[in-house]
């Protein structure tokens, strides 16, 4: 890619950033490929992600969590019966339409979803730590801009729960490993 001039008239290089960021992003999968080595044997990094949609949004038709997951909801059967089968899920009927199924977490589903993401912030953490104090800011900076751009929402606080979970999945990846 070309280099472009930015508003004060310096050159930038769309091509290093994009690089930079694709590293950032295997380093980023390679975390949280780990944060969940303890229980891949009972769930993928797909259904992770469902998880966390239903740890965040509690009991959830199945057609609304296909939707927010962008996957067909044929492929978030298939995931929920493996969570089901895991003992991380479960079905209830819905109390306000006796037609409609709601899915919502077991207790182990939501220790589940802790433990991970407790795995996840602590092996982040420890790479923030190895940065200078300046090199943190300027990545808090770097990364809310891109962030803002990608109109992802700021991950709440250690301890506050997630307003929107939804994350990088897409369908591709849910599709294989579903």
């Amino acid at each position: 890619m070309p280099e472009r001039e930015n508003p004060a008239g310096a050159m930038d290089d769309v091509d290093a950033v994009t690089r930079a960021v694709l590293t950032a992003s295997r380093l980023l999968v390679a975390v949280s490929a780990r944060s969940l080595a303890e229980v891949e044997d009972r769930v993928t990094l797909p259904q992770f992600r469902m998880l966390v949609v239903l740890s965040t949004r509690g009991a959830t038709k199945l057609v609304e969590l296909a939707d927010l997951l962008q996957v067909a909801p044929s492929t978030a059967m298939r995931m929920v019966d493996r969570l089901i089968a895991a003992g991380l899920a479960h079905r209830e009927t819905n109390p306000g339409n006796r037609r409609e199924t709601l899915l919502q977490l077991t207790g182990e589903g939501r220790r589940t979803v802790e433990d991970v993401t407790a795995r996840r912030r602590s092996e982040i953490a420890a790479i923030v730590e190895r940065l200078s104090p300046l090199q943190r800011l300027g990545l808090v900076e770097a990364l809310g801009a891109f962030n803002k751009a990608g109109a992802e929402p700021l991950v709440p606080a250690a301890g506050e729960s997630e307003p929107h979970p939804l994350g990088w999945i897409v369908d591709d990846v849910l599709a294989h490993d579903a």
